[in-house]
C-alpha cells in the first residue's frame, strides 16, 4: 500500500515508518523541516518538506505520493507541561488541528482518497462512573480544556467526514521520544510503539469511525479498538 505519512519526523512518526515500511508500505512521510528529511530517509521513507498551512504545497504533495491513505500524525507540542512555552505550544498544536486538519482531508480528498486516519486525544472525557466509551460526550470546553476541546472537534469532524475517516483517541504517551520516556506518568498512559501499531492496524483493518487507544484502565476503553482493529497494548518495536 502507498501510505502518506504527515508527521513522520514526530514522535509517533520515528517509530511508525520503519513500522510501515518493514511491513511492505511504501511510505511518503513529511517534515517541516529540511534538517529531519535525511532521518525520515534512513528509516526507508521517500521525505517531502512541507507545511500543513500550505494548502496549494500540501495538495501538490500528495497528488505527487498517489497514496492508498493519508495518516495524520501532526503535531506541535515542542515544550513540556510545566514550562514557559507550553501554552505557546497549545496554540500552536491546536491550530494544526483546526486548520492543519481540513487541509491534509482536502488534499487527500483531490487524490482520490478514502482512507484517512488520524491522531486524537482519549483524554477528552469527563470523569464518571465506569469506563468512558467512544460513544460518551467530551468534556465541556472550559477551564484547561477551554482550547482543547474545540481543537480535537475540528479534527475529528474533518476526519470523521473523509469516506473512510478513522480518529485514534490515544492515551498519554510515554517510551522513546516522549515527556515520559519510563513509564506512564499520567493514566490513561500508552506506550508510543502500540500507538504507532494501531496506526498501521487501521489502515487494513477496523470500519470509519472512532477508537480509543490506551492501555487497560478503569477510566477509559479500548476494547473497540483490540476487536476491530487488533490493538495491543503491549506491542513494542525492536528498534
Amino acid at each position: 500500500m502507498r501510505v502518506f505519512l504527515a508527521g513522520a519526523g514526530g514522535a509517533i512518526g520515528r517509530r511508525l515508518t520503519p513500522l510501515l515500511v518493514k511491513s511492505g508500505h511504501q511510505v511518503t512521510g513529511t517534515t517541516r523541516s529540511a534538517d529531519k528529511a535525511g532521518a525520515i530517509g534512513a528509516m526507508g521513507a521517500e521525505p517531502v518538506v512541507v507545511d500543513v498551512f500550505d494548502a496549494a504545497a500540501l495538495t501538490r504533495a500528495v497528488a505527487a505520493a498517489k497514496p492508498d491513505a493519508v495518516i495524520h500524525q501532526l503535531t506541535d507540542l515542542a515544550f513540556a507541561p510545566g514550562t514557559p512555552q507550553y501554552e505557546e505550544a497549545l496554540a500552536r498544536n491546536a491550530r494544526i488541528r483546526i486548520e492543519g486538519t481540513p487541509n491534509l482531508a482536502a488534499a487527500a480528498r483531490a487524490a482520490g482518497v478514502r482512507r484517512f486516519i488520524a491522531q486524537s486525544i482519549a483524554f477528552i472525557y469527563p470523569p464518571g462512573p465506569g469506563a468512558r466509551v467512544e460513544t460518551d460526550p467530551m468534556a465541556p470546553a472550559e477551564g484547561a480544556m477551554a482550547r482543547t476541546i474545540p481543537a480535537v472537534k475540528a479534527l475529528e469532524a474533518a476526519a470523521l467526514a473523509m469516506p473512510e475517516g478513522i480518529v485514534l483517541r490515544y492515551g498519554y504517551f510515554y517510551g522513546p521520544g516522549t515527556w515520559s520516556a519510563d513509564g506512564p506518568a499520567r493514566r490513561p498512559g500508552l506506550h508510543i510503539d502500540a500507538a504507532a501499531q494501531a496506526a498501521a492496524s487501521a489502515l487494513t483493518r477496523g470500519e470509519p469511525g472512532i477508537y480509543n487507544i490506551a492501555e487497560d484502565d478503569p477510566t477509559l476503553s479500548s476494547e473497540k479498538a483490540k476487536r476491530l482493529l487488533g490493538f495491543d497494548p503491549d506491542f513494542r518495536l525492536s528498534i
